[in-house]
């Protein structure tokens, strides 16, 4: 890597913010869901009460973060074609992901997080959490998986130019 220029670094800095993400997702999915998942609507005191778990603020941060990094390494490499292509992959899933993120998942989060109050039988909660939780290692996996593409544009010599 001779050429360490301000392309590569973009996708160095995108890189990074993208597989913070990531292990986000994982540790989430691993340590924290199958816990808050798995008895509502008691479980729910995970998220409720005075020594909830609020993970808002690293996913209200590292969203910006790595969209941002994803478009600013998008247009320093716009004229690389294999690199353009291999960007603008992860940037559509992410995109994908962040509207059936809003369109579904925060909202169960929600709806899990105010369970208590609910009158939603534990059995049905059950049922809707372990839902949750498959369609968000689904849409997990398809995150980890667009980690690939930037691998690739990475190695992708500077010299593929239009």
């Amino acid at each position: 890597m001779k050429n360490v220029n301000a392309r590569t670094i973009s996708l160095m800095v995108t890189i990074v913010f993208y597989g913070i993400l990531i292990g986000g997702i994982v540790y989430s999915h691993v340590v924290f869901f199958p816990s808050y998942l798995s008895a509502l609507p008691g479980s729910a005191a995970l998220t409720n009460g005075p020594y909830a778990l609020h993970d808002e603020f690293f996913w209200t941060l590292i969203h910006p973060l790595a969209i941002l990094a994803l478009i600013v390494a998008l247009v320093l490499n716009w004229r690389i074609p294999t690199r353009r292509k291999l960007i603008a992959i992860p940037l559509v899933l992410y995109v994908i992901a962040i509207i059936a993120t809003v369109l579904y998942f925060v909202p169960e989060l929600r709806a899990f997080h105010a369970s208590p109050s609910s009158s939603v039988s534990a059995a049905d909660w059950l049922a809707r959490g372990q839902r949750w939780q498959h369609l968000s290692w689904t849409r997990g996996a398809i995150m980890g998986l667009a980690m690939i593409p930037l691998l690739l544009a990475l190695i992708t010599p500077e010299n593929d130019r239009d």
